[in-house]
C-alpha cells in the first residue's frame, strides 16, 4: 500500500502543494446508496467518509498519476435503496459526470443497473460481495465481506460462552437479508449452537413486537438480528427489553448504540455482539491499515459530522484508498489496468489487516477480499474489540458448510443469476 494515507493527509492539513484544475482534469468518482429513508445509514455516513477522504486527497493536489497531480470530484446521488431511481442514477453519474469510478451499497439497488456498468466497464465497488459472480468482472468487493465476517462474531461467542446453545434468528428476505441468515446457519450450525427458531420478515414490516415474541417463544438463549436495517435493529432490540428477554444479543450492526443504551439499560445492552467498531478503539491503535491512524480519522469524522457515526462511514473510504494505490501504481484510472494493479501482488492491505482475494466457491469470481474482521461487544456502555477473528481461517474448516446454507436459500452466484435473467426483460434497461 502507499505510505500517504487519508490520516496522514488529514495531519498535514494541506501542507503539500495545491494544484488547481478545471473540471476536465478531475477525476470524477460516482456514489451510489441511499442517502435518505430507512437505509440511509448504510449510504449517508459512507458519503461523508469519503468526502473526508476527497478533502485530504485534494488538499495534496489529488491523485499522483503520471507525473502530475488530478483533483477528485465526488459526486453523490441518492437512490433510496429503489431500483428505479438507482437506474436515473447510473446514467446521470455515467454520461453526464462522467464518473471513472463507482461505489454503491449493492444489494436490491445493483441488478437493474449492473448489466449497463459492466457494458460500459466501469469499476464499481459495491458493499455486499453477495452481488459478485463471474459476469460482473468489473464488479469488486474490497472492502467489506458482508455477510461472511458475521461468522467471527458467533464463533467467538461459542469460545467465550459455550453455556449458550439455542438462538433464534430473523432477518429479511432481501439481498441484505437472505445472505445473512444462510451465514448465521452455518455459523451456528459450525458452532454447535442449535437454532430454535428462524423469523424471515418483509422488509417493509414493522411489527419487531411480534417478530421478538415468536422468536422468544421456544426460550432461545441468544437472539440475532442477523442484517436487519438499523430502524429494525432498534426497533426489535427495544422490543427485546421490553419483553423482559435476558440472554445474549447479537447484530450484524449496532449502528448509534449509544441511543439504545438510553432506551433500554446499560444492564441489558451490555455483552450486545456485533461487528463494527469505533474507529477511536483501543485495539485499532496497534493495526498497521491504511488509515495509520483511525484514531485521527474518527475524531475528524464526529467533529464534521457529529452523531451520523456508522458501520459504513469508513468503508467506502477504505475502498477509495485501496482504489487510490492501484491507480497510482497503474498510472490512469482505466478500469482494466486498475483491477489488475489491485490483484498484482495477490494480497492487499484492507481496514484490519492483510487481506487476500477471494469468491471463487460461492461468488463465482475472487474480487473479493477477506482477511480478519473484528468482533465488537457492548462492554459498559461502549463497543469494544474483543478479538479479530480469521475469515480465511473460519472457511478453510466450513466453507462447505456456507456453501450449503447459500444453496438451500438460493444466494449463490448461478441462482442469482437465473432470477435476474428471469427479471431482466422487467427491468427495460438495457
Amino acid at each position: 500500500m502507499s505510505t500517504g494515507s487519508l490520516a496522514q493527509g488529514i495531519a498535514v492539513r494541506g501542507a503539500l502543494p495545491r494544484l488547481t484544475a478545471g473540471i476536465a482534469d478531475t477525476i470524477g468518482i460516482g456514489f451510489l446508496a441511499p442517502l435518505s429513508g430507512p437505509v440511509q445509514s448504510w449510504g449517508l455516513p459512507g458519503l461523508n467518509g469519503s468526502q473526508i477522504w476527497t478533502d485530504s486527497v485534494n488538499r495534496a493536489g489529488g491523485l499522483a498519476i503520471g507525473g502530475r497531480r488530478r483533483p477528485i470530484r465526488l459526486v453523490p446521488f441518492d437512490c433510496q435503496y429503489d431500483a428505479a431511481l438507482a437506474r436515473e442514477g447510473v446514467r446521470k453519474l455515467v454520461q453526464d459526470s462522467n464518473v471513472q469510478f463507482l461505489l454503491t451499497l449493492g444489494g436490491d439497488i445493483l441488478p437493474p443497473v449492473i448489466d449497463y456498468l459492466t457494458d460500459r466497464k466501469l469499476l464499481t465497488a459495491t458493499l455486499l460481495p453477495s452481488d459478485l459472480s463471474p459476469d460482473t468482472p468489473y464488479l469488486i468487493a474490497p472492502s467489506e465481506s458482508h455477510p461472511i465476517y458475521n461468522v467471527t462474531g458467533i464463533d467467538w461467542l461459542a469460545r467465550q460462552r459455550p453455556n449458550l446453545k439455542r438462538i433464534a434468528l430473523c432477518a429479511q428476505t432481501d439481498a441484505l437479508g437472505l445472505p445473512s441468515l444462510a451465514t448465521y446457519r452455518a455459523a451456528c450450525e459450525a458452532a454447535g449452537i442449535e437454532v430454535v427458531r428462524e423469523i424471515r420478515y418483509d422488509p417493509d414490516c414493522r411489527d419487531a413486537g411480534a417478530i421478538v415474541t415468536a422468536m422468544m417463544a421456544e426460550a432461545p438463549d441468544i437472539l440475532c438480528w442477523c442484517t436487519s436495517t438499523t430502524p429494525m435493529v432498534h426497533a426489535l432490540t427495544e422490543a427485546a427489553h421490553a419483553a423482559g428477554f435476558r440472554g445474549q444479543l447479537v447484530s450484524c450492526t449496532l449502528d448509534d448504540y449509544p441511543r439504545l443504551v438510553g432506551r433500554t439499560s446499560h444492564a441489558f445492552l451490555e455483552g450486545f455482539v456485533f461487528q463494527f467498531p469505533d474507529f477511536d478503539d483501543p485495539a485499532l491503535a496497534e493495526k498497521a491499515f491504511f488509515f495509520n491512524r483511525p484514531k485521527d480519522f474518527y475524531l475528524e469524522y464526529q467533529r464534521r459530522f457529529p452523531g451520523t457515526w456508522s458501520a459504513v462511514s469508513w468503508e467506502y473510504a477504505a475502498i477509495l484508498d485501496i482504489w487510490r494505490t492501484a491507480v497510482e501504481h497503474a498510472g490512469n484510472v482505466t478500469p482494466l489496468s486498475v483491477l489488475a494493479a489491485m490483484k498484482q501482488s495477490g494480497a492487499v492491505m484492507h481496514a484490519f489487516g492483510p487481506a487476500s482475494w477471494w469468491g471463487s466457491d460461492i461468488f463465482g469470481i475472487d474480487n473479493a477480499l477477506i482477511g480478519d474482521w473484528p468482533v465488537v461487544q457492548i462492554r459498559n456502555a461502549k463497543a469494544r474489540i474483543v478479538e479479530f477473528g480469521s475469515i480465511p481461517d473460519w472457511l478453510d474448516r466450513h466453507g462447505a458448510l456456507l456453501r450449503s446454507h447459500m444453496v438451500e436459500l438460493g444466494q449463490m452466484w448461478d441462482q442469482r443469476q437465473v432470477r435476474h435473467l428471469r427479471d431482466r426483460a422487467s427491468h427495460g434497461f438495457a
